[in-house]
């Protein structure tokens, strides 16, 4: 590819990338931040960081499931995913079961005393993600939804891994 010959000696090839403006990081950041938001109501109310969070409400979402499920649906490290199965089991709020299925694996479910806390919870998430996309338009918020289904798409990701 041909130097950008309006760039001046020195320029770099390709162009430049400005951090700031690059749509991976801008992702990448701005999901921190919401993260960070959203855990200041499971964190300070209940005790639970955010792989743990992450956890519970996937185990939640099916009943019961297995870890390598949470790994695939949520992207977090298997790693991550172990120590968070494990912190919520010490808690009580997390068990396993053989799975009837296949004896060489576990299911996670939650306990009572985690579908209890996934049931307070709940609805507090629901009402940041409202007060969050309540500061885009209608349509701001169609079009951001539509966008998010496309990139997700677009990389592979669905909504029921």
């Amino acid at each position: 590819m041909a130097r950008d010959p309006a760039a001046g000696p020195g320029a770099p090839k390709f162009g430049t990338l400005i951090l700031a403006d690059f749509v991976p990081f801008r992702l990448n950041r701005l999901a921190d931040a919401v993260s960070q938001d959203l855990s200041e109501i499971y964190r300070v109310r209940f005790g639970l960081g955010i792989p743990e969070w992450r956890v519970l409400v996937t185990v939640a979402e099916r009943d019961a499931c297995t870890a390598q499920h949470i790994v695939a649906s949520t992207r977090m490290h298997k790693t991550r995913v172990s120590r968070a199965v494990a912190a919520l089991e010490q808690r009580a709020l997390l068990e396993r079961e053989p799975n009837a299925d296949d004896a060489r694996e576990l299911r996670l479910r939650l306990t009572r005393s985690g579908r209890r806390i996934y049931e307070v919870l709940v609805p507090l998430a629901l009402e940041r993600e409202r007060e969050l996309l309540a500061t885009l338009d209608a349509a701001r918020r169609q079009a951001f939804r539509g966008a998010l289904a496309a990139l997700e798409e677009s990389l592979g990701l669905h909504h029921d891994e």
